[in-house]
């Protein structure tokens, strides 16, 4: 095993190697983005651009700034790394406080090792709470008086849909179901595994998102790839990079969209009523590539992972390719710039917010760590028209990076409580904030 002392002086050599071949981006997040974004040649080398946003938190008193005619205000803090939000048609808000399980292969190795290392470094690196809390703003002021912990010993909880009197959260590994009755401020009975989901002992990307279709008699569920361009093989990527659809009365499954890297978000679009999700491209090629992107996801359609990118931009790392399937790669939506980690996504059918809003698209940019200078790291809205984007993306929510380059905090799921405010999870900085317009605030 590897002393400390060497770990460290391997550290301290891999960040001079970093800062020494770092490629630095040669357009703008905003040529990145869009319908028709700017798509450079790869950049290649020997160890890949990392620039980490250390992970800080808020001291007191501080938060982000929101957009000209918005106000920002903590809606709830103190959670433990909360990720995804759901709101319960009470008005109750569900948080899973959540983290990455234990991935004994993904790890390993000095590979792995550095990876841990960049997670930590990024506020990642923390132990998963394994939870679901229930917060409650019983007099309508805009701040949860009351949390409660409403499901507890999950197993990396992310996405949460209710259809019903029955709520389906999306463990790391698992879909389960459980009883639900309106008010209800913990659920103690065990939940039911309606279908089991790839996970395993690599298990690169653990976050599992769940949405219920509008009549509620499908789910869908999204399951990253296990890899970044398969250099775990292939068949480690069963029902990975994929949107599932699952039959919850008999548990079985089918890809409903396949090629997707590693998307988080979805929701439905209220204009065109099509499913659409927010995706984590590829790394390692470069700053300036590969664009996230929201798309509209097609039943049955390919998004080039991970033998091609943005349609049919073939990515030569990836052997042997597969030419027949990249010739039906599909060309996503909408770029929401290089490396910016969008997960978060929804749909804006509230009236508190200006009408400007309305029918357009939130998305909780996480941040990134494969690119110089950052990108990412705050949350943005996309205007529609006709259910298609119709605008380029406006900062809603920013100053999660202070003048050091610290992540004061770092937004995740986004989406809108019963009054048509905005909240955001911040895992960094342990809050949910929530945005009104300035004058109600």
């Amino acid at each position: 095993m590897r002393s400390s002392f060497s770990k460290l002086l391997l550290a301290g050599l891999l960040s001079s190697s970093f800062a020494a071949c770092a490629d630095q981006a040669t357009q703008t997040v905003e040529a990145g983005s869009g319908p028709h974004p700017v798509l450079p040649p790869p950049q290649h080398s020997l160890l890949p651009t990392v620039k980490i946003a250390p992970a800080k938190g808020w001291v007191a008193g501080a938060k982000p700034v929101a957009a000209p005619g918005l106000a920002v205000a903590a809606y709830a803090n103190g959670l433990d790394h909360p990720r995804w939000l759901y709101v319960l048609p009470n008005g109750d808000v569900l948080v899973a406080e959540t983290n990455s399980p234990a991935k004994p292969d993904d790890d390993a190795g000095i590979k792995g090792w550095i990876g841990k290392l960049v997670m930590k470094r990024a506020g990642a690196g923390v132990p998963t709470a394994n939870r679901i809390t229930l917060l409650r703003d019983k007099d309508g002021d805009g701040v949860a008086e009351t949390r409660s912990v409403f499901l507890q010993g999950l197993n990396s909880p992310f996405g949460m849909s209710l259809v019903g009197d029955t709520l389906y959260v999306a463990d790391t590994d698992a879909v389960l179901r459980f009883p639900y009755h309106a008010g209800d401020t913990q659920i103690t009975a065990p939940g039911v595994k309606v279908t089991d989901l790839p996970a395993g002992t690599i298990n690169h990307h653990w976050t599992k998102n769940i949405l219920a279709s509008p009549d509620g008699s499908k789910l869908y569920v999204t399951v990253g790839s296990n890899s970044n361009v398969a250099e775990n093989g292939m068949e480690n990527e069963h029902n990975r990079a994929a949107i599932l659809e699952v039959d919850p009365a008999s548990g079985h499954s089918r890809v409903f969209a396949s090629g997707l890297r590693n998307p988080n978000g979805l929701a439905w679009q209220p204009q065109s009523g099509a499913l659409w999700t927010a995706v984590n491209e590829r790394d390692e090629i470069g700053s300036d590539l590969v664009p996230d992107y929201m798309t509209a996801v097609r039943d049955g359609g390919f998004y080039g992972w991970p033998y091609s990118y943005y349609g049919q931009h073939v990515d030569e790392r990836v052997q042997p390719q597969n030419p027949d399937l990249v010739a039906k790669a599909l060309v996503p939506d909408y770029a929401l710039g290089p490396h910016t980690a969008s997960l978060g996504l929804c749909f804006y059918q509230g009236a508190l917010l200006p009408q400007h809003y309305a029918g357009g698209a939130f998305v909780g940019q996480h941040g990134s760590w494969n690119r110089n200078p950052r990108s990412g790291y705050k949350v943005i809205f996309v205007p529609f028209a006709d259910g298609k984007p119709a605008g380029v993306p406006e900062d809603v929510l920013t100053g999660f990076l202070d003048a050091d380059g610290d992540a004061l905090g770092r937004p995740v799921g986004v989406t809108v409580d019963r009054a048509g405010a905005l909240l955001v999870a911040d895992d960094v900085g342990n809050t949910v904030w929530r945005i009104t317009p300035a004058a109600s605030h």
